[in-house]
């Protein structure tokens, strides 16, 4: 595995992938289950020099869809469910029932789909942080609620002078 570091505003990112330009991870300090840097894997970092740009121009409100290759390792649901995170625009937010709705699966599931949005291997990118509570709560993120909020105040959901709904 090939990783790199990269700061942002959500501290440094540790960006990993199998290939140059292709990430499987990216976490930040602290993730809960985030990736950790193992044994047999090798720093590169021009191997994800693309990737920091698109993290820099997404940083500076300058990129709304990142183009970056994936390939994170899940199960069949945890893909099907990061494919449904995909399709939630920047700027917007879905609930956790509306994510499962959009994955085709059960409105019952949201436990599941939140599960699933939880072990998201890829911060940031497939965005699982514009998945909200039914309550439109900021509940949940494996990165932290600071974080959350950052993410959120950034593409125009909340305002920034008291991190609420815009």
């Amino acid at each position: 595995m090939l990783y790199t570091v990269h700061p942002s505003p959500l501290g440094e990112l540790l960006i990993a992938g199998p290939r140059p330009g292709t990430l499987a991870s990216v976490t930040v300090p602290g993730q809960k289950g985030g990736a950790r840097v193992g044994p047999d894997w090798r720093r590169d970092d021009a191997a994800f020099a693309a990737a920091a740009e698109e993290f820099d121009a997404y940083f500076a409100g300058e990129l709304t869809v990142f183009e970056a290759e994936l390939a994170p390792a899940g199960t069949p649901f945890r893909q099907r469910v990061w494919a449904a995170l995909d399709g939630i625009a920047y700027g917007s937010t879905l609930t956790y029932g509306e994510l499962a709705a959009r994955a085709g699966l059960s409105p019952r599931a949201v436990r599941a789909v939140g599960g699933a949005v939880g072990a998201n291997p890829l911060s940031v990118i497939r965005p699982c942080h514009r998945v909200i509570g039914a309550s439109g709560a900021l509940t949940g993120y494996a990165g932290g609620l600071d974080r959350k909020r950052h993410l959120l105040t950034l593409e125009g959901v909340l305002r920034a002078e008291s991190a609420v709904p815009a």
